[in-house]
This record gives C-alpha cells, structure tokens and sequence, in this order.
C-alpha cells in the first residue's frame, strides 16, 4: 500500500496546522493535537538537535465518515532532528493502517518508509520501538475506522 490515498477519499472536513518542532530539552516531550468533530490526532515527541524545523499535521474525516485520517510530516523531507522517541495517538476511531518514513517525498525525493521493527502500531497509537528505532523521522501516517452504527 504505497499510497494511502488511493484508499483515502478526499476528507470534506480537514483541519491544518503548521508545528514548529523544536528539540526538546533534556529528553523532554513535546505534543501537538488536533481535532476534527469527534476524532483527535495527537503527536508527541522527543528529539535532539536545534533546527527550529516546520512540520506539518492534518486530520480529516471521508465524505461517508467512515474514516479518520492524520498526517504528520516534514514538507521540505527529510528531518535533521534526532528523535528519541515519538507516538501517534487518534481518539474516537481505531487503527486501520499506518506507516512511519525516514524521509518524505518532496522534490527529487522519494518517501522512505522505517522498516517495520522500528515502530509498532496498536489500535489506536503508532509509536516508537525502544532499541530499535534509528532516530530518524519525517513523516506519520494514519488512516482509522470510526464507530458507525449499523441500522
């Protein structure tokens, strides 16, 4: 599934924000979230370095409410920050598919995903894997069901 919107139709509602992520100071964690109705996505993490890099995060919802969809990532590709650590969270939806990618396609070049012992998914989280991860992260997808009732 290289490309998660072909599966994703375009969300009617879709929420923006622009993070300006920062390492955090003596491992300290740093969290953004957004809402969109009854959906959130939160992104909290810890990283080394100084850039003072924008990042982008978005959430929306399919025009049939079916699905949830948050994208965290760095539009420019590839983050020179040193993550510690970092987790996901979407609330009110579970989990369908996620990928987490070293670097982000942008100009020449071309999304390049974690390889998968690097990061675990669970219903409603993707976060670092401790001893595994290498540090390196540009870019968060998700894509949750939300609850629907069946008439």
């Amino acid at each position: 599934m290289d490309d998660i919107y072909a599966i994703l139709p375009p969300p009617v509602l879709c929420a923006a924000s622009r993070l300006p992520l920062k390492a955090a100071a003596k491992g300290g964690c740093c969290c953004s979230s957004l809402w969109q109705g009854d959906y959130s996505c939160s992104f909290t993490y810890s990283a080394q370095g100084g850039t003072n890099e924008q990042w982008q995060m978005t959430v929306g919802v399919s025009e049939d409410s079916a699905l949830f969809s948050c994208s965290i990532w760095r539009p420019q590709g590839k983050s020179y920050l040193f993550f510690t650590q970092f987790k996901a969270e979407v609330k009110g939806a579970k989990i369908e598919y996620a990928m987490a990618y070293s670097q982000a396609a942008a100009g020449a070049l071309n999304d390049i995903p974690l390889k998968q012992e690097e990061f675990g998914i669970t219903e409603t989280a993707v976060s670092h894997t401790e001893g595994k991860f290498r540090f390196e992260l540009s870019k968060l997808m998700i894509v949750a069901k939300t609850p629907r009732d069946e008439l």
